[in-house]
Parts: C-alpha cells; structure tokens; sequence
C-alpha cells in the first residue's frame, strides 16, 4: 500500500464528527462503445469460471441434447475420454458470456457467430477464461447511432489449452446516442436509485 503523503509528514486525526462527507455518484464501468474499439485490441475477460456437474446436466438436460457423452458416467467412461464431455453449447454460451462485460454491454444485436471450433474437450471441473480479439469495425450507412465490430473470442482451460475459438460479431451503440451517466448507467431505468438530486 502506497502512502501519498509527503516523507515524514504526519497525518492529523481526523475527528469523523466534525469531518463532512460528500457523497457524490460515481461511474462504474458502462462498457465500449463504438468509438472504444481499435483494431487488434486484445481484451482479456476478467474472472475465470469453473465448470461442474450441474452446469452440464442442466444445459443439457434443458436443451434435450440426447448424446450420452453429457449425461451417462457408463457409456462415457467406455469412450476414448473415460469420462463424460461438457456439452460444446454450454462452453460456447459461457465464453461469450464472459466476454459481455467487453465486449457486447452497450450492443443493440448480435449479428452472428461464425468459424466456431472446439478445440480440445471441457471435463466436470475445468476452469474456462477467455478473451477477445478486435478484428474489424465499420460504420453503417443505414443507421448512423450504431457500428459493427467483429471480434474473435478465444476460450482457454486452466492448463492454458485452447478449447474454443469462434468469431462474433455485435453491432454496437456510439457513445453520442448512448448519453452514459452515474445516474442512469446500461439496463438501469431512470430515476432508480441515488440520483443527483438526492445528495
């Protein structure tokens, strides 16, 4: 921890009851917009996820994705893998999840996912991180308040393994029109919660 006063200067005591505090809103993270994104850019998604059991009967379950290979421990445990695979859905739906917070937060549509390839298998217990890569932008001439960028996003395993690579491609709100606040940031309605006005 850094101490920003100057060396040998001492800190006066502070007595809290007599001290003001001024609250104030402050922005948090609203996201890239369209003016945010460069050509390769690499943006590594905070957080890694741990894949269980649950994740995988569930999705499956949910999606009737019949191949024993997600759901039956005997036939999988016959198989070249010994053990039962990670439905490729469930890696494709949580990579592009955690790319999100990057990538597609101020996004009005995803406009496709293409070259999807899955590199090496996700077992119960493998922990996934991705990343995105920024391969493109362009303006439209028919909507002026958003852009296109397509972006590769690459999933890893904890042994730093790709397992899953595709291409994806959001078409993203330009600052200008998205008008950000402290007050009112993305998927808040307005007037909900401390406004200006309250402090």
């Amino acid at each position: 921890m850094t101490d920003d006063t100057e060396e040998g200067a001492e800190r006066e005591p502070s007595d809290s009851a007599d001290d003001a505090t001024d609250k104030r809103l402050v922005a948090g993270w609203h996201g890239r917009y369209y003016e945010d994104f460069a050509v390769g850019d690499i943006y590594k998604h905070p957080f890694g996820r741990t894949v269980t059991e649950t994740d995988n009967v569930w999705l499956t379950n949910l999606t009737m994705n019949l191949n024993p290979m997600h759901f039956n421990e005997a036939y999988a445990a016959e198989t070249e893998f010994g053990e039962r695979l990670v439905d490729g859905t469930f890696v494709i739906a949580l990579a592009v999840g955690m790319s999100v917070i990057d990538v597609s937060v101020n996004a009005t549509a995803n406009l496709g996912y293409d070259d999807v390839r899955h590199h090496e298998p996700v077992f119960h217990g493998d922990t996934i991180f991705a990343e995105s890569e920024v391969l493109s932008k362009r303006d439209l001439e028919s909507r002026d308040h958003v852009g296109i960028v397509e972006t590769e996003l690459r999933a890893y395993n904890q042994h730093g393994d790709l397992v899953l690579s595709l291409e994806r491609t959001p078409m993203v709100l330009k600052r200008e029109h998205a008008q950000p606040s402290a007050a009112e940031p993305p998927g808040w309605p307005e007037g909900i919660g401390t406004q200006p006005e309250d402090l």
